[in-house]
């Protein structure tokens, strides 16, 4: 066993020399397992320390070194590399006790001693940072706590306040100083440029450190917290949600690597602290004194921590507890009429706000079981009211089923279906109260969204809405009766054939839809009514164009998009979606279409203004209406309405608006490159790739550091190899490989980067792909990454056919192939002059190919080919040989003697090849002037 260990070891150690630390790090760590001797497994955890030193894991080399030390505690080597770990842990003054006893122990070592020199100063500034801040720091607390001094000079220190928490030894002192005593007096001020100072202090204290968050939520109680965020205006609700979300954030993340070293206390599991938040979020939600906007920032905390991040994580016990305390108090708000008086405050975007956590509770269940339960519950929820006496209860109901059909809609339809609902929903569109007309018709709207629905109400509301439309005084009423009509007389949707109401009807709805979205005078939920019967009716090409001629109409809603009604964002979506044709269509098979009409089938029919110019032309359109800006905004909005479909519908916006490479331009200038940025991470599998797609077209024809600036170019090369995947199209393929092969030529570190997200084997894949440009593009990339090393070694490596198909490549016909295949052997070869003597062993066509590029009618090919020549004849003297016995010969001699400007690059690489042949003594000078027959046609 021992025997193993030191094996395992030395070959760990052989490892580590040659820079191989992975293999090393393995090594060390199978050694520990087998190894039986307590000297033996010090050495190999200080060797193991080494290695993750290496690999910049601080906290792993700190153990190891530890384990070593407790072994050994005379071990120089293992104090020395935990020194180092401590370090870079930021824990100075721990590694300047151990750099301390090392100098001691060697004094003359430069090693040990610039090590303690460096934390030695480290240590000084440290202190002289936190001298100076703690001065700063007790200079504001005594003017906060100073009640005769000047507003202005509080609201000075309170600000200074929020700059002095990002900082980390500000935050730390801050704590220290009893600072959360002090900002909770600011929070009851009831002064609001204080208590925003003091929420902000209080993020910069929690952010990335889990310690101090729950010594906060611990001595500020949620109580505290909750009702700053339930009683403020919008601007301190809103900043108080995002202390909670930073809280919550801290918590959940725990002891990440990157915040070990600066909190170190032994925490509790803090699940009992998230449960006891959110047990206090869902009972803010029913509560009568919570104003509209905490209300709504409750239900946004809840959308965000409860539901799983991934499926993939089988626990969803979380959301299961908050369905069981908490299904009650949400469906009390969603079932709320603000205009019946005496209701919760809510604000405009609320009701979606319910809709959207009811969906991602119902979405996160994982069984048939529990979805059932789900759907009693909401089932007794809506049948205890409406079995209620008195209409308001009833309403309430009514206003739930709204509600559930905007989000779980099986569980909305189950709702709709219990008995005498759908009734009272028709009858009540009649009444004389326009509180209980607009809750009815909204209901009827949000029911038709199903085919079998849409029949039922066709037969039986159409009539109805369509009096309410032409009879009612109240806009309200007017606007929510059109958007039925729209709806159900978009049940068609893009089939040109099947249209429900007479030629010309959807044209007038959607003249009357664009006028009240213009009419400034209108509340913007009537205006936003109308953008949803615009999102219907536009799945009609004449629609479509004529909302694309009428700049107003789309400034107006490009207008909405960037205003405060989060609610508009998946209309808006919807429509310009239409307008554009980013929708998915499957074309049917024509065989089946032919079968399908000697069937007398019914076959579906694209509308001619649905062809690809009338598109293209509508494009142009939006584009300078200002689409770009107005789908940048909705990216921004934190709501709950902003929702995966909601980004689904934006990135097929933004691929559709890209699709022309003279647009990319103008989409980038306008922040369209960085809007797709988050919704390649943050939508549906469908909405992911798109985005991932637009991103590559973008890539692909503009400079990405200046469509990208600065750190987020990096952010893109994840989405592209998301993109290199089966399931994806060729021309998807082709795309990511294209963008792929221009960052790749940008710099090395993006180089490293798409090598880390491992992408070399993808790249490889897709050499092998049968259709020409996807081959050659992968080729290309290729090419682009050989500049990194760690490429190059992959090439370097015998066990492999990679050389091989580099040579057999650059002989293809396909000339785009060969120029990607030859460039990258042009690098290769110069890099490594130890691959030019495995040429030949690729093939026995090896010299005809290098010739053929010598020959071609391509000055690119030309090049490439008198650059690998040019790297062989210096690397290897028996190679350059042959190559002068062959007609090689002749064909420099002819290039060297090229006079166009042109040429200078290959006439010069040939001269030089000339040049090595006669100082190896295989030419004489006179030789250059061979008379090259036929072939001289050919260089030309």
């Amino acid at each position: 066993m021992s025997q193993d260990s030191s094996a395992l070891r030395e070959e760990g150690n052989n490892y580590f020399k040659a820079g191989d630390v992975q293999n090393a790090l393995s090594c060390y760590t199978k050694a520990l397992k087998i190894c039986d001797g307590q000297s033996d497994s010090g050495v190999l955890y200080r060797n193991r320390a080494a290695c993750y030193l290496k690999l910049e894991d601080y906290s792993k080399s700190e153990t190891d070194a530890t384990q070593a030390l407790d072994i050994d505690p005379g071990d120089i080597k293992a104090r020395f590399r935990r020194a180092q770990a401590l370090q870079k842990l930021g824990r100075q003054d721990q590694a300047f006790l151990d750099a301390q006893k090392c100098a001691q122990l060697e004094p003359k070592n430069k090693a040990f001693q610039d090590l303690l020199r460096q934390l030695g100063a480290q240590i000084q500034l440290k202190a002289t940072q936190l001298s100076s801040t703690d001065s700063r720091v007790q200079q504001m607390f005594k003017l906060l706590l100073d009640s005769s001094a000047e507003a202005s000079d509080r609201q000075k220190a309170a600000q200074n306040l929020v700059v002095l928490s990002r900082e980390d030894a500000g935050a730390e002192q801050i704590f220290r100083n009893d600072g959360v005593k002090l900002l909770q007096t600011l929070l009851e001020s009831q002064q609001e440029e204080l208590v925003l100072s003091a929420l902000r202090t209080l993020v910069g204290l929690c952010t990335g450190h889990q310690s101090r968050t729950m010594a906060i939520v611990n001595e500020l109680g949620m109580d505290s917290l909750c009702g700053v965020m339930g009683s403020g205006g919008a601007t301190v609700s809103l900043s108080a949600c995002h202390l909670v979300q930073v809280m919550f954030e801290s918590l959940t993340e725990g002891m990440k690597k990157e915040i070990r070293g600066k909190d170190e206390a032994i925490l509790p599991e803090p699940s009992r602290e998230l449960r006891s938040m959110l047990r206090h979020l869902i009972d803010m939600l029913p509560a009568s004194s919570v104003s509209g906007p905490g209300r709504e920032n409750a239900i946004n905390l809840l959308v965000k921590q409860v539901p799983r991040k991934s499926l993939k994580n089988p626990d969803n016990s979380l959301t299961l507890w908050v369905i069981d305390q908490g299904l009650k108090k949400i469906l009390e708000v969603a079932g709320t009429v603000p205009e019946m008086g005496d209701g919760l405050p809510l604000t405009d975007s609320t009701p979606m706000s319910c809709s959207v956590l009811l969906n991602k509770l119902y979405d996160d269940l994982k069984s048939d079981k529990e979805r059932e339960n789900f759907s009693k519950l909401c089932e007794e929820y809506v049948q205890y009211h409406f079995g209620s006496s008195g209409m308001e209860r009833k309403l309430h109901a009514i206003q739930t089923v709204s509600v559930l059909l905007q989000g779980p809609s099986d569980v909305g339809n189950r709702t709709l279906e219990l008995s005498g609902i759908i009734e009272a929903v028709i009858s009540l569109c009649a009444s004389e109260n326009i509180t209980h007309q607009q809750v009815a018709v909204e209901a009827l709207i949000h029911a038709a969204g199903k085919a079998k629905r849409a029949s039922f109400i066709t037969a039986n509301g159409v009539a109805l809405l369509k009096d309410l439309y032409k009879k009612s005084e109240n806009d309200r009423i007017r606007v929510r009766a059109l958007v039925g009509l729209c709806k159900l007389g978009s049940a068609g949707g893009t089939d040109f054939s099947m249209k429900q109401f007479a030629e010309g009807s959807t044209l007038k709805l959607a003249k009357q839809c664009r006028k009240w979205l213009c009419n400034e005078a209108l509340p913007p939920t009537s205006r936003r009514w109308a953008i949803e019967g615009l999102a219907y009716l536009t799945l009609d090409a004449d629609v479509k164009e004529d909302l694309a001629e009428d700049k107003k109409a789309l400034q107006a809603m490009f207008e909405l998009a960037k205003s405060e009604d989060k609610t508009v964002l998946f209309a808006v979506g919807s429509t310009l979606v239409n307008c554009t044709n980013s929708y998915d269509v499957e074309k049917p098979d024509p065989q089946m279409v032919e079968l399908a009409k000697y069937a007398k089938q019914h076959v579906p029919e694209e509308h001619p203004k649905d062809a690809q110019s009338f598109v293209e032309k509508r494009v142009v359109k939006l584009l300078e209406a200002g689409v770009v800006s107005a789908l940048v905004c909705m990216v921004k909005q934190e709501s709950p309405a902003l929702t995966e479909a909601c980004r689904e519908c934006i990135a097929r916006v933004i691929l559709a608006l890209v699709e022309r490479q003279e647009d990319r331009g103008l989409v980038v200038a306008q922040g369209g490159g960085k809007a797709l940025l988050p919704l390649v991470s943050e939508s549906t599998d469908k909405g992911k790739i798109k985005a991932a797609q637009a991103l590559a077209k973008i890539t692909i024809t503009s400079n990405p550091e200046i469509a990208f600036p600065g750190e987020r170019v990096y952010e893109v090369v994840r989405p592209l190899l998301s993109l290199l995947a089966l399931d994806c199209t060729m021309l998807q393929n082709f795309e990511a490989l294209m963008a792929l092969t221009n960052l790749a030529g940008i710099s090395e570190k993006l180089r490293n980067k798409i090598i880390k997200e491992k992408a070399v084997p993808k790249v490889e894949g897709y050499m092998f792909e049968e259709h020409d440009m996807v081959r050659a593009a992968a080729t290309e990339c290729m090419c682009n990454l050989a500049l990194s090393t760690e490429v190059q070694k992959l090439y370097a490596a015998t066990d492999n056919d990679r050389l091989k198909l580099l040579v057999l490549y650059s002989g293809e016909d396909d000339e785009r192939l060969r120029k990607a295949a030859s460039g990258m052997l042009a690098v290769l070869t110069g890099e490594m002059p130890e691959l030019c003597s495995r040429i030949p062993g690729t093939t026995s066509q090896w010299l005809e190919i290098f010739q053929a590029l010598l020959l071609s009618e391509s000055l690119d090919l030309r090049h490439r080919a008198v650059v690998i020549v040019l790297n062989i004849m210096q690397a290897d003297k028996s190679l350059a040989e042959k190559l002068m016995e062959s007609e090689a010969l002749e064909i420099l001699s002819v290039l060297a003697k090229a006079e166009d400007p042109k040429q200078a690059a290959v006439c010069k690489a040939s001269q030089r090849c000339l040049d090595l042949a006669i100082e190896h003594g295989l030419i004489r000078s006179n030789e250059g002037r061979i008379n090259v027959r036929s072939e001289e046609s050919q260089v030309g």
